[in-house]
Parts: structure tokens; C-alpha cells; sequence
């Protein structure tokens, strides 16, 4: 476990993120339970429901912190490979959130937060593939939209799964390997 973090006085809604960003952390999102993170910060079973209603609300509310995280940071970037090396980087950097983040079965998919976080992820990645020229993205942009996302979000998992260790072995930034292999995406000179 990451560290128990007891809760004494403040912000009971983040207290219990926060906890139960270190149990995902540790053993997943299935182990995330309301009533042992009431136990963790030493407060009444029906606390964290009063802020989520229920465990789909809490993985939600993680969902939508890391959709906006995430926005945050690929908004930043400064063109399509940039973006992919920072969905990596983010993904190792907050692989709670990312394990949460995808898994549509423990959300509520319709909160209104997480449509708006993830809208300005999708909106993101929408315009560094339109900035790229015709030839690059080729004639369909969803399809490029798809592959740019699919490709990240594949090494990202495969970086932290441990399914790259080996092809890493001597590099220090996984993120910085993504970059080198975007340009076999959407260069089709380099192919």
C-alpha cells in the first residue's frame, strides 16, 4: 500500500479520492469498496456516499479528475507526437486514474463531468490531427483520430503492465520511445 492517509479535518471528498487512488493503485479498481475507505479515514460508512452515492459515483468522480488531468496536459502540446508522448507520460504518471479512466462498466457514463473532461481530451487530439497535413492523416481524420489514440493508449498499457521491459531495456523514458516511433504513424515518408 502507498501510505494511509487518515482523515481529521478538511476535505472529506478528496481524502477519499485520495484513498481510493491508493487502493487502485495497489490492487485495482475492483477493491475499491466505500465502507473500507469510510474505515481508512475514520469516518462513517455513509460519509463517502453522502459525496458520491455509490461506488460507480466515486470511480466516476476519479474518472472525470483524470479526464481533466489529462486534458490539461495534452493541451499543452505542441503537435501530434507531442500529444502521444504526453497521454504516455501522463498514463505512467497516474496509473490510477488511467486504470479507472477506461473502463466504462464502473462508471456512470452520463455524469455530466466526465462527458465534459473527456470532450476536451477528444477535442485535443481532434485538432492536432486536423493541424496535420493531408497526406500525413490521410483522407479520413476519424480513422487517424482512432490510430493516434489507439497507438498511445496501447503503449502506454503495455509500459505499465511491464510488457516492454524488455524492448526498453537501457531506456530511461518510455514516453520518449513513443515519440521516436510516431513519425512510422503519420509520416508516410518514414514508412
Amino acid at each position: 500500500m502507498t501510505g494511509h492517509r487518515p482523515y481529521h479535518h478538511g476535505n472529506l471528498r478528496r481524502a477519499v479520492l485520495d484513498a481510493a487512488l491508493d487502493v487502485i493503485a495497489d490492487q485495482g479498481p475492483g477493491a475499491v469498496s466505500l465502507r473500507d475507505l469510510a474505515r481508512r479515514a475514520g469516518v462513517s460508512h455513509a460519509a463517502p456516499a453522502h459525496h458520491f452515492g455509490d461506488r460507480a459515483g466515486l470511480l466516476t468522480a476519479i474518472a472525470a479528475e483524470g479526464n481533466g488531468l489529462l486534458a490539461e496536459s495534452l493541451e499543452a502540446a505542441a503537435d501530434l507526437a507531442d500529444l502521444g508522448v504526453r497521454y504516455v507520460r501522463f498514463a505512467l504518471a497516474h496509473p490510477a486514474h488511467f486504470q479507472v479512466m477506461y473502463q466504462p462498466h464502473l462508471l456512470h457514463a452520463d455524469a455530466p463531468a466526465l462527458a465534459a473532461a473527456r470532450d476536451r481530451v477528444d477535442r485535443t487530439l481532434r485538432t492536432a490531427i486536423a493541424a496535420l497535413p493531408e497526406p500525413d492523416r490521410g483522407p479520413d481524420p476519424e480513422s487517424a483520430r482512432l490510430a493516434a489514440w489507439s497507438a498511445a493508449h496501447g503503449f502506454a498499457t503495455l509500459a505499465l503492465s511491464g510488457s516492454l521491459d524488455t524492448a526498453l531495456a537501457g531506456r530511461d523514458d518510455p514516453a520518449e520511445v513513443f515519440r521516436a516511433l510516431t513519425p512510422l504513424m503519420f509520416n508516410p515518408a518514414a514508412r
